[in-house]
This record gives C-alpha cells, sequence and structure tokens, in this order.
C-alpha cells in the first residue's frame, strides 16, 4: 500500500472533523443572530429572514438546523437550562439544612436569569415565554433532577417526608412565576427574589402534612 493509500483514512477524519465544526459553528451563528432579534422585537414579530440576514450564512442553512423560529427559541432555553444545571445540582448537594437547599435553588436559578445578558435581553422582551415553554428536553431533565435530589433529602432529614411530586411543582411553579416577575423590573435584584421564593415557601413547606406513610410509622 503507497503512502498517499494510508493517509487516506486520516484525510477522511480530518475532513469530517471539520464538516462537525462547521456545523457546530453555522448553529451557534443562527443562535447568537436568534437571540439579538428576539430581544430587539420579539419571538412573535421575528422572522426567519432577519435571523439568517444578521449571519453570514446562505438563507437555506438555516433549515438544516431548525424547523422554525420557534424551534431556535427552544434551543436557547435549552442551552440555559443545560448550562445553569451542573450550578444547581452543586448548591443542592451541598445543602446541610432545608433552609440551604430552598434558598440555594432559587438564587442560583434567578442570578443566572439576570447574569446571562444575551438570554436575559431575549427573556425580558418575551415576558411570559419563558414559563409558556418551560417545557424542553433540557428543562425536563433538569426537573427529573430537582425531584430526585429532594428524595434524597428526604433521606437525609433535610426535609420532611412529604409528597415530592408536589414539592418539585410548587418550587418549578414559584421559581418561574417569580422569576417571570424579576425579569420585568426596571432593577432586578436576584437576591431579594431569592429570599422572597424562599420565605414563602418555606412557610408553606412547614405547615404541609406528612405522607400517610410516615404518620403510620410514627
Amino acid at each position: 500500500m503507497d503512502q498517499a493509500a494510508k493517509n487516506q483514512p486520516e484525510a477522511s477524519t480530518d475532513n469530517g472533523s471539520k464538516r462537525e465544526i462547521t456545523k457546530l459553528q453555522n448553529r451557534q451563528a443562527i443562535l447568537e443572530a436568534a437571540a439579538e432579534v428576539f430581544a430587539e422585537v420579539g419571538v412573535g414579530a421575528a422572522s426567519i429572514r432577519e435571523i439568517v440576514r444578521r449571519t453570514d450564512l446562505a438563507s437555506g442553512t438555516f433549515y438544516n438546523y431548525f424547523t422554525s423560529k420557534e424551534d431556535v427559541f427552544q434551543a436557547l432555553l435549552d442551552e440555559s437550562a443545560l448550562s445553569m444545571r451542573p450550578e444547581l445540582k452543586a448548591e443542592r448537594l451541598a445543602a446541610t439544612s432545608i433552609e440551604s437547599f430552598i434558598e440555594g435553588c432559587f438564587r442560583v436559578f434567578f442570578d443566572y436569569l439576570v447574569s446571562d445578558q444575551a438570554m436575559f435581553a431575549v427573556l425580558r422582551r418575551n415576558s411570559g415565554a419563558l414559563r409558556v415553554r418551560m417545557h424542553t428536553p433540557q428543562m425536563l431533565v433538569a426537573f427529573e433532577e430537582l425531584e430526585e435530589d429532594i428524595e434524597r433529602a428526604i433521606g437525609q432529614g433535610l426535609l420532611p417526608d412529604i409528597d415530592t411530586d408536589f414539592l418539585t411543582s410548587a418550587l418549578i411553579g414559584v421559581a418561574f412565576e417569580v422569576g417571570d416577575r424579576l425579569l420585568r423590573r426596571q432593577s432586578p435584584d436576584p437576591r431579594e427574589a431569592a429570599r422572597f421564593a424562599t420565605a414563602l415557601t418555606l412557610g408553606g413547606v412547614k405547615a404541609l402534612p406528612l405522607k400517610k406513610t410516615s404518620v403510620a410509622k410514627t
């Protein structure tokens, strides 16, 4: 086998890697352009034409990665959920009390909403869209992780033995509703929002009835 033949597989691999890199770069370019447009005019008024115009891509390239502007918006939300999940997980695992568990969840979530300026601008312009479209794949995984950590915290005695499904839903509901209002404020204070949400939640959690299985054990 000559040298050229020996090098062929490697060259093919290099070309494949370059194609993958190009795909990732194209997708990222569309996401960044979409974020700009969504922040300026909102998802409803945005057009695919305007999104593509802000990239160096051909008009038809958009459909190689997304099916609609709503699909792009969901991808932006998914990327946000994916990036904050590790910090949320770490915060819950480090909790040593019911207060630190609950407040840690809220603080990380609200901090992220405000600190990611690009996404903050998108969400602020599209008020209400956060909770309307919160059932994206990555967000659903984040919800599952929250429920798992609540069950772990109950096992450790950090939380009372209450209904984990209801508590998970309550925490998510408070986070998204308070987060939506936080985004609408002229000077959003994520720490203030976290303290409020924590106080509201703890006042309710301590008054919740234990599950019937727990009552039977006592």
